[in-house]
């Protein structure tokens, strides 16, 4: 569904993206993890035709995203990280403007209106003007208008930024029914707990390159399933084990208070790279 051979993004000197490869197969939910900075967003841009490739080649469900964009727009959907919702509309008009864009006739443009307001809870909501949502209702009616004209493939890009923890799952829950219909979906995030509980695959990216790739799990298996954590002089010290009796057997030797846990992605990128996904 989406794929990228080389794909390059230069600004000026900076390179943001840095000859990615990926290749994300139908009905995936695939997340780009990595700090700000990191290259998600460019590459998000670049694979919706809104940033223009400097070197490389990228396809979405088979059309090349260069050569013919607006065949790349009628088989997906954005929601952006940014909130660009018509505020003084409401949320039912701000989906039928998006429908309208899209050519759909207006009978199913309400009935599709109507479905997608069930399906992300704001049915109750639909005559309200948008700039009266919350920070979550809003985040819900960007990927109601994203999947209007019912798209393929849809690109999420930081979907639960800034929202606390029982919005945030509610969106998951959202992004996990898409995967049932079918939908393939790209997100970038840089929330650790969300690329584990969402994505069948992680990469993981550091100024612009991709430095791992692999199922959540497979990352975290060739770290070690088990960390153990001690203050040390300059911070705190991490060591990797793959059996928890390697794990407890090390601890047992340290006279500092331990912590022996399991491995998350964030493990994964501190041990690539000796930062943290938040630096």
């Amino acid at each position: 569904m989406i794929r990228t051979e080389d794909l390059t993004k230069r600004f000026g000197q900076l390179t943001a993206v840095d000859r990615l490869k990926l290749s994300i197969g139908h009905g995936e939910i695939f997340g780009l993890l990595g700090p700000n900075g990191a290259g998600k967003t460019t590459t998000i841009r670049m694979l919706t035709t809104l940033a223009k490739i400097t070197a490389g080649r990228a396809w979405v469900r088979g059309h090349d995203v260069a050569k013919a964009p607006l065949a790349v727009k009628r088989v997906i959907g954005v929601a952006p990280q940014g909130l660009n919702l018509e505020i003084e509309l409401t949320a039912v008009e701000n989906l039928d403007y998006h429908g309208r864009l899209h050519g759909m006739p207006r009978h199913e443009r309400r009935a599709r209106a109507s479905e997608l307001l069930v399906f992300v809870d704001l049915s109750g909501k639909k005559d309200v003007p948008v700039d009266q949502f919350s920070g979550g209702m809003k985040r819900r009616l960007l990927i109601a208008r994203a999947l209007m004209h019912r798209p393929q493939i849809l690109f999420l890009d930081e979907p639960t930024v800034g929202l606390d923890p029982q919005i945030r799952r509610k969106i998951w829950g959202l992004i996990q029914a898409l995967k049932s219909q079918g939908v393939t979906v790209l997100l970038t995030t840089h929330y650790i707990e969300e690329a584990e509980a969402l994505c069948d695959r992680v990469g993981i990216l550091r100024k612009g390159r991709l430095i791992a790739l692999d199922a959540p799990a497979g990352l975290m298996e060739n770290v070690g399933k088990y960390a153990v954590e001690a203050e040390g002089q300059n911070g705190m010290d991490i060591r990797f084990f793959k059996e928890r009796a390697e794990a407890v057997s090390y601890a047992g030797g340290i006279r500092r208070d331990v912590t022996i846990r399991k491995t998350n992605l964030e493990d994964v990128f501190l041990s690539l790279t000796g930062e943290k996904i938040g630096e």
